[in-house]
């Protein structure tokens, strides 16, 4: 019986863990067996100029953050070529930060522009941490495409027809 009730406390100190890394409220940063993970790169093409995708992705980080995604985006400091903010996304348990550096770089094309977006995720713990960091890197690489369509039309919409139809769709680089 004994052996019994340390399971289930185990399990369910286990389960508490998770969610509280899952959250974003328990960090473990050791700084020992440190690996980095690098995060996509995932490609839009975009029929709109890149100072107009830049103002679309730029707006809710540099000017006010809409309403409409505050519950989405913390932004703790705006500088003029870097922003620190909080991203919360859905995950099963509930919804995580994940505190990741990230890229987006804009190419003009002759349709337009292409976006490319890349990151890195570094955890600790050797193999553990390389585990965990596959769990958040597959959800945030899912949010990225997820959040990614709605600003590749916004700025095909504001280009006005400039640059034509566009295939707007996403094109993942290994």
């Amino acid at each position: 019986m004994r052996r019994l009730i340390l399971a289930l406390a185990v399990a369910g100190a286990g389960r508490r863990a998770y969610r509280l890394l899952a959250r974003g409220r328990l960090t473990l940063d050791v700084g020992i067996g440190r690996r980095v993970r690098p995060l996509g790169p995932l490609s839009w093409e975009i029929a709109a100029g890149r100072e107009i995708v830049f103002d679309t992705i730029a707006d809710p980080y540099l000017g006010r953050t809409p309403h409409a995604v505050q519950d989405k985006l913390q932004v703790w400091e705006r500088g003029s070529d870097m922003v620190l903010a909080a991203h919360v996304t859905p995950v099963k348990c509930g919804t995580t930060t994940t505190h990741v550096a990230e890229s987006f770089v804009l190419e003009t094309t002759g349709r337009g522009c292409r976006l490319t977006w890349q990151g890195e995720l570094d955890t600790d713990l050797w193999a553990l941490g390389s585990r965990w960091g596959g769990v958040v890197a597959r959800s945030w690489e899912k949010a990225v495409r997820a959040s990614l369509p709605p600003i590749v039309a916004e700025a095909e919409r504001r280009a006005g027809g400039e640059f034509g139809d566009s295939s707007g769709g996403e094109r993942a680089s290994a």
